[in-house]
């Protein structure tokens, strides 16, 4: 039995439940990331021998022990990073090792920790933009259902807290649903750009020239194709244009997503209740309760991504050709960002696919001013009958009325001598005043 303070313990993430189960836990976890540092010293090897620069024995050797990672022992490698200050300098030895004797020189040869440490965030960065991707793509979809099905169901849009006028659920879920697709199109973008990293000790790819390569420009090309990700124009060690892209993409996801889960929160309480999770939590104490803990998951990460991304976006200032420090402080920051997006993206496609709406709440919240929430409307329509200043003033008299007198403004409107003849039935009805909601809902569907 270990102690509490093994420092072997896995990460279960017992204390983020948000991403515990979704796809993007394993994709960046120790064992993921030594699955990429290794592609990414096999890939070089590869490279190398695909340009003349080392024997194709080489890049099968190299690729071969590179390819069974468990024959390296991530706790060893974690612990004797801190001589180093990094994996790649354990990792490397351990591989030279396992490649043997005639080709372990061939091994990380030319390179720098970082261009493989990078490299291997980027691979881990791409592998989890593909889980996460898939989610958002179901959440949209399930929006767009709930988009088309309420397009005409009333509901009181409320601004500052308070109701305001009336809107229709079909706008307000179009509305998710663009944000979704913002999201998705940042990621993408993102994902089509990760770029390798190659440079050497100081970015000029000098010591490949040293061991003979003719055009040494040529091989960042080659190591990008091997892994599927985009070439360099330039060693980014010091320009970290592809991480501090990553961390903007991640973050508005993870806002995107936590819009919709504050809607959600907001409109799921007991005493507003338009709408509920389709599989609520319960709770340790209170067995009535059914908490909405996908949105409040979501929430959780949409709060937390924003600090993360702005550790990334400082090291922004790097300094010289390597900086010490900058580098190190974006890994941890970075595959927390992967895990709550990858981990909101997973809960808000559920959200959105088991989403209960309750259109008769809706309808009966519309009336809880007592047809005030449509005094826009009749300021507008009365002005032609009683002129300006009559129409505001007797407006302001009967919403006082309505309350003192519990009565229906539409019923205080019928008294008015001036005002026989309106149809007050259709003039007062909020379902009758939700504007352009419905073409905004039919146009932001049409959206792809």
């Amino acid at each position: 039995m270990t102690s509490p303070a093994d420092p072997g313990d896995a990460d279960t993430s017992l204390l983020a439940p948000g991403r515990a189960g979704s796809p993007a836990g394993p994709a960046t976890g120790d064992h993921a990331y030594l699955r990429a540092l290794l592609d990414a010293e096999a890939a070089l090897t590869r490279a190398q021998a695909a340009l003349g620069l080392a024997p194709a024995g080489a890049a099968a050797a190299v690729t071969e022990a590179a390819g069974d990672p468990a024959r390296f022992d991530v706790r060893s490698l974690a612990e004797r990073a801190r001589t180093g200050g990094n994996p790649v300098i354990p990792l490397v030895a351990d591989l030279t090792g396992a490649v043997g004797e005639e080709y372990g020189p061939y091994v990380h040869r030319g390179a720098t920790s970082q261009d493989i440490m990078d490299t291997a965030t980027m691979l881990v960065a791409a592998r989890t933009l593909d889980l996460l991707l898939p989610d958002l793509t179901r959440t949209e979809r399930a929006l767009a259902l709930l988009a088309a099905e309420h397009r005409d169901t009333a509901m009181p849009g409320r601004t500052l807290t308070q109701h305001a006028v009336p809107t229709t659920f079909g706008l307000k879920a179009a509305g998710w649903r663009a944000l979704v697709l913002d999201a998705r199109d940042r990621v993408t973008a993102v994902r089509d750009t990760l770029p390798a990293q190659l440079g050497g000790a100081a970015g000029t790819l000098a010591a490949f020239g040293a061991y003979g390569a003719p055009d040494p420009i040529a091989l960042p090309a080659a190591y990008a194709r091997e892994l599927g990700l985009r070439e360099p124009l330039l060693p980014w060690h010091t320009l970290r244009t592809p991480v501090a892209d990553l961390a903007g993409a991640l973050t508005f996801a993870a806002g995107a997503l936590g819009k919709i889960a504050a809607d959600v929160l907001t409109l799921s309480r007991t005493e507003t209740g338009e709408v509920a999770e389709g599989g609520g939590g319960g709770s340790s104490a209170m067995p009535h309760k059914a908490n909405p803990v996908r949105s409040t998951l979501i929430a959780a990460a949409a709060r937390r991504a924003p600090q993360l991304a702005a550790v990334l976006y400082g090291s922004l200032t790097a300094e010289d050709e390597r900086p010490a420090g900058a580098w190190h402080a974006e890994w941890e920051p970075l595959r927390d960002l992967l895990r709550l997006a990858g981990g909101a993206a997973r809960d808000a496609a559920e959200l959105a696919e088991g989403l209960r709406v309750r259109p008769d709440v809706m309808r009966a919240h519309l009336g809880l001013t007592h047809g005030l929430i449509v005094s826009e409307r009749l300021a507008a329509e009365l002005t032609p009958v009683l002129g300006r200043s009559r129409a505001r003033a007797l407006l302001t008299e009967l919403a006082a009325r309505t309350y003192a007198e519990d009565r229906p403004l539409g019923e205080l409107l019928a008294e008015v001598p001036e005002l026989r003849g309106l149809d007050l039935d259709a003039l007062t009805d909020p379902a009758c005043y939700t504007g352009s909601a419905g073409a905004l809902t039919d146009r932001a569907l049409e959206r792809r």
